[in-house]
């Protein structure tokens, strides 16, 4: 008894389409990858303020580091809002919190080389 071919195509349709909705649902949304590249983001800008905070602080001492300081307080607190909203936040806000953390690691780069050239020696 063979299968007829209409059979064969039949199974052959609803396999492509069960890997299709397989592989569909396993892409991330826009919003995913916002929610993502936000985290991605802050995790950079912790790392590069730890750099600053020791920079800083090797060069004017611990009350030099109120910027840092400052700046990590403010990361905690983007971190807590897409804790608390980032589900239901638009893709806009959070492109918004994006921007907003790579303008603070942007300003903590530029202390950084402003203080790298402090400590280079005049030639």
């Amino acid at each position: 008894m063979t299968a007829s071919p209409f059979i064969l195509m039949l199974c052959a349709a609803v396999l492509v389409a069960a890997v299709g909705l397989f592989l569909w649902r396993r892409k991330p949304t826009r919003r995913q990858r916002a929610v993502r590249e936000v985290l991605d983001a802050a995790d950079a800008l912790e790392a590069r303020l730890r750099i600053a905070r020791a920079e800083i602080e090797a060069v004017a001492g611990e009350e030099g580091a109120d910027s840092v300081v400052e700046a990590m307080r403010e990361m905690l607190r983007q971190r807590l809002w897409l804790r608390d909203h980032g589900r239901t936040a638009s893709l806009e806000q959070l492109g918004e919190v994006r921007i907003s953390i790579d303008a603070a690691r942007e300003q903590i780069e530029q202390q950084l080389i402003r203080i790298e050239r402090a400590r280079a020696p005049i030639a």
